[in-house]
């Protein structure tokens, strides 16, 4: 099969993703491979690395940037197309969307391209910018053949909204940058790490810190992400045993970070999948997570971490208080780091994606090839 695989995002778990995927594409003896990224990505230069037929497009870093380019969309639109034709394409793979991406896919439908998005999430998370974003996702499902989910919430969204369209659902592997840590040396109880977010629950954890000091009173949480974390849960740098660190973490500083705690902790309200948590199966590291969404698809509960009962303050300080038993916290590690293994096997997770949309990529019956 040949595949161009696309991503045009700058940073971050979206852009570790599609350097995994293109490594795990690359890797099998079934597939040809071509690349079209961000010039301005941080990630640029690996991808380059990689020695693949590469077209890295002048994209932007910010919103003056993203203004004032889009009269080049049309252009950068027509030269994908033409990328795909002249390299022989099969199959044109999104690795995750990209704000330009419902103008830019519509060319590959028209030239005949076969259009496949890899759609991590089917609705905006609460708190975050909604203009436009149902207007664009169903432009990018009117171009493609069929799409790729990561998780049965992202897939009952999609079939909500494009009952015909085919679709396949692809588990997310641990996209780290280095291998993991060889041992875990935790410093902290709990982390909770990522984009500060409205939904990411970090007030719920603040309240269920709170109540886990009543019997924990040693109890410490790490803060790590970039955004407002006081805005969003005011009053958490605060309390006892809490360190903030309102940052971006570079890729190659995640694992040590990740395997610097005992647990990280997920109090999310609502979630298509998390990012993080493979990242933490994959380091060893267990997860206590609420139960929304993707995460409790993702999280083996009593094996690879604990899912609180509820999504309230009382059922996750419960479930944090148990993962702090020493013998139950050194099972779900070793659980964790079981599951991990796999997750971070990109060959074998190329391998599913090529299982799962080949089938779309036969003409129908009756109609040449």
């Amino acid at each position: 099969m040949r595949v161009l695989l696309w991503y045009w995002g700058r940073r971050g778990g979206g852009a570790q993703f599609a350097l995994c995927l293109a490594r795990g594409l690359m890797a099998r003896p079934d597939v040809s491979l071509a690349l079209s990224i961000s010039r301005e990505g941080d990630l640029t230069p690996d991808f380059q690395a990689l020695g693949l037929p590469c077209d890295a497009v002048a994209t932007y870093r910010g919103l003056p940037g993203f203004l004032l380019g889009f009269p080049r969309v049309p252009g950068l639109a027509r030269r994908l197309a033409r990328q795909a034709e002249r390299f022989g394409a099969d199959v044109v793979v999104s690795a995750m969307p990209h704000l330009w991406t419902p103008l830019v896919a519509p060319a590959l439908k028209r030239a005949g391209i076969a259009y496949v998005p890899i759609l991590h999430d089917g609705a905006p998370h609460p708190g975050d910018p909604a203009f436009a974003w149902h207007w664009g996702l169903r432009r990018d499902l009117a171009a493609a053949r069929g799409a790729v989910v990561l998780s049965g919430s992202v897939e009952a969204a999609i079939r909500a909204q494009a009952p015909g369209l085919p679709l396949f659902r692809l588990p997310l592997g641990a996209h780290l940058a280095g291998e993991p840590p060889a041992a875990a040396r935790p410093g902290h109880d709990f982390l909770f790490f990522g984009r500060i977010r409205a939904y990411k629950g970090l007030d719920l954890l603040r309240d269920a810190l709170r109540i886990l000091h009543r019997s924990h009173p040693d109890a410490t949480l790490r803060v790590v992400g970039q955004g407002d974390i006081e805005a969003a849960a005011p009053g958490i740098s605060a309390l006892p045993g809490v360190t903030v660190e309102p940052r971006w973490v570079g890729d190659d500083d995640i694992p040590a970070l990740v395997g610097s705690a005992h647990a990280v902790v997920l109090p999310y309200r609502e979630a298509s999948q998390s990012g993080v948590l493979p990242i933490a199966l994959a380091c060893g590291v267990p997860v206590v997570a609420t139960p929304v969404g993707g995460l409790s698809e993702q999280l083996r509960d009593g094996e690879t971490g604990l899912l609180a009962s509820a999504t309230t303050p009382e059922a996750l300080a419960e479930a944090m208080a148990r993962i702090m038993d020493p013998a139950l916290q050194a099972r779900l590690a070793a659980g964790a780091l079981r599951h991990g293994e796999a997750l971070m096997d990109w060959e074998a997770q190329a391998a599913t994606l090529l299982a799962g949309i080949r089938p779309w990529l036969e003409p129908a019956p009756g109609v040449q090839a």
